[in-house]
């Protein structure tokens, strides 16, 4: 690239954690600046943040629509190239909506929208435009997740014949929404949509799953519930899943499991092969073979056998672990390549398409509307349909 790609945000106030996760990722590399941002809904904690990030006054606004009809009046060159959004989930589509509409690309964090409806409208509108949206299903930026994508597309495992993904966490387990913010928004379906535990970590799980196998969900059935008293939005989940492949899968979610942190696990079992990833121990991927002994690959061990994809995704050396934020860092770097080729009129590498997309967000939206069809009705198997 040419020059730094300068990216605009919109959330992620003075306090807000994934708002921080996400400016991090994305200076990690030195491929971005963060140059504007409407940091909050209320225009004076706004100007906050902005001064505690160093912006220019001029640069910090008091809502998305100011940011974006402004940063438009600007050339090249010193406008945003992209927005960043990073707010509660019901925020996500109208400042992607308009970012679109005005030429802007965009990253937004999961899941895309609260509706299906509004998912495929974000969709048509990036077919139409032609830019570049990216999604922050961050644990597909791993370096071991993509050694293990890998191996499945390339055939290791054989035929894919059972998929297993699990997200436990602990820290809903009690009535907390009373006086955290965090699980607040994340429980009152004003702002976190009609589901909880599903938009907020199920549908992190439903797209590492098709990530690694290549594999679609064709119809599932699921059992949601709202372990805590009072509760609203489902805090558990357990889905039977079928792939279009004719695999069969299971997907727990739940933010009740008690002592769980982000324990993700990922299994994937095919006819010649499987293989086991943890998100607590990200560097490690066991391959487990029919007649042999296991097999461990670890983050930045080559010995000609990772794949191009992980390696190119990995920055340290072996022994160092390399983590969330990293993971976060590959998304928002082969986004800033990609909207650097288009910069320079073109074709982007094809190893820096690798982040979820558009699509992806469709896929989530329409994952978390058939699990709710699902759980509400007696029927067994309801098809997934986006």
């Amino acid at each position: 690239m040419k020059r730094k790609i300068k990216m605009g945000m919109v959330g992620g106030g003075v306090g807000a954690f994934i708002g921080e996760v996400h400016r991090k990722a994305a200076a990690l590399d030195g491929h971005i600046d963060l140059v504007c941002g409407a940091f909050s809904s209320n225009p004076e904690r706004s100007k906050e943040t902005g001064k505690n990030l160093y912006l220019p006054d001029d640069r910090v606004y008091g809502t998305y629509e100011e940011m974006i009809k402004k940063e438009k009046e600007l050339p090249e060159g010193e406008r945003m190239d992209f927005v960043s959004i990073v707010t509660p989930n019901h925020v996500h589509f109208p400042p992607a909506k308009m970012a679109l509409e005005n030429g802007f690309h965009v990253v937004c964090d999961k899941p895309m929208t609260v509706s299906l409806e509004e998912a495929k409208t974000l969709e048509k509108l990036v077919e139409e435009t032609g830019l570049v949206f990216g999604l922050t299903h961050n644990y597909t930026g791993y370096p071991m997740v993509k050694q293990a994508r890998d191996m499945v597309h390339n055939n290791r495992l054989g035929k894919i014949r059972k998929v297993v993904v699990e997200y436990p966490q602990g820290w809903l387990a009690t009535k907390l929404e009373e006086d955290n913010k965090q699980a607040s928004w994340r429980t009152d379906p004003k702002k976190a949509g009609p589901a909880g535990a599903m938009g907020d970590i199920g549908t992190h799980a439903e797209n590492l799953a098709e990530y690694v196998t290549g594999l679609q969900i064709k119809e599932l059935c699921a059992d949601l519930s709202r372990m805590v008293e009072g509760r609203v939005l489902d805090d558990d989940a357990n889905i039977l899943l079928r792939f279009d492949n004719g695999a069969k899968g299971v997907l727990h979610a739940s933010q009740i499991s008690v002592g769980e942190e982000n324990n993700l696990k990922l299994f994937v079992y095919g006819d010649k092969a499987g293989l086991e990833w943890h998100q607590q121990e990200p560097n490690t991927l066991l391959v487990k073979h029919l007649d042999g002994p296991i097999e461990m690959y670890r983050t930045g061990v080559d010995h000609g056998y990772l794949s191009d994809t992980a390696l190119v995704n990995t920055r340290v050396p072996s022994g160092h672990p390399e983590g969330f934020i990293e993971a976060f860092a590959n998304i928002y770097r082969n986004v800033a390549f990609t909207i650097g080729s288009r910069l320079e009129e073109k074709d982007p590498d094809e190893i820096h398409l690798d982040f979820p997309t558009v699509q992806d967000g469709v896929r989530g939206i329409a994952f978390v509307d058939t699990v709710i069809r699902s759980s509400d009705s007696d029927q067994k198997w309801t098809p997934l349909q986006s």
